[in-house]
């Protein structure tokens, strides 16, 4: 099975750089958006063969998420279980039979680390729903976590030591999530690959120089690990400050 994430910073503004091609080049079974700041019927946007699950923020512009899917999923279920978290639109999860499929957009810690406590918050209640889910059955986690979790996931770490998504805390919380059961898919195949980012900020011509970060991931239960055959980044794919993330699992 094919699976692609991407945080596309506005549905509304991707679709208008071309992202219903972008869209069907990909040939996935899943395609997994992030950060979609879209409310109930601001756009129409159908792809034939799939079916589309979306999570809306309350707030008007901002986060979201969506899953399009070939297979009809046996359950969608929408947020992660606690009300504080799932006013926010940041999560989709379907069961698409021998595996849970967990759409996600983490929240950012934002400028001066304002929302840090709230973020360890959250990563606390999002391992614990994650790990219930794999108490049943495999699951995969995709989507943009907000976090480079070694040094080697982005181009400036010295500098970027109290950064949101490169502080300690951050990074602990993902080593955290990943020895409860999971795998980096990404890292499992590339474990030393360098120079591999999936975001760029819009700054000093940060892209053009991949001056940039890995934040976008797909992570999938240990005992599936051996199952994944690519994990890419598809970064020549342009539309976002981010770029898509592909996961083929047998």
């Amino acid at each position: 099975m094919k699976f692609v994430s991407w945080n596309v910073n506005g549905l509304r503004a991707v679709v208008s750089k071309g992202f219903e091609d972008i869209f069907r080049s990909f040939d996935a079974d899943c395609v997994c958006l992030q950060e979609t700041k879209l409310q109930a019927g601001q756009i129409d946007l159908d792809f034939e063969g799939y079916r589309a699950h979306y999570d809306y923020a309350e707030r008007k512009g901002y986060s979201g998420t969506v899953t399009f899917t070939r297979a009809i999923p046996a359950t969608v279920s929408k947020g992660i279980g606690y009300p504080e978290h799932d006013r926010e639109g940041r999560a989709v999860t379907l069961d698409l039979g021998e595996f849970y499929l967990v759409n996600v957009y983490t929240p950012n810690s934002q400028n001066e680390l304002t929302r840090l406590a709230y973020r360890l918050e959250w990563e606390r209640d999002f391992a614990d729903y994650v790990k219930r889910l794999d108490a049943v059955k495999p699951v995969i986690i995709c989507g943009d976590l907000n976090v480079a979790h070694q040094e080697i996931d982005l181009t400036n770490p010295s500098r970027n030591r109290r950064s949101a998504g490169f502080t300690d805390e951050e990074r602990s919380a993902l080593s955290s999530l990943l020895a409860r059961g999971f795998v980096d898919s990404f890292r499992y195949l590339h474990p030393d690959t360098t120079q591999a980012y999936s975001w760029w900020s819009y700054r000093a011509n940060s892209r053009a120089r991949n001056v940039g970060w890995r934040i976008d991931y797909f992570l999938v239960s240990e005992r599936i690990a051996s199952r994944i055959t690519r994990a890419e980044i598809l970064s020549d794919i342009l539309g976002s400050d981010h770029c898509p993330v592909l996961l083929e699992i047998i």
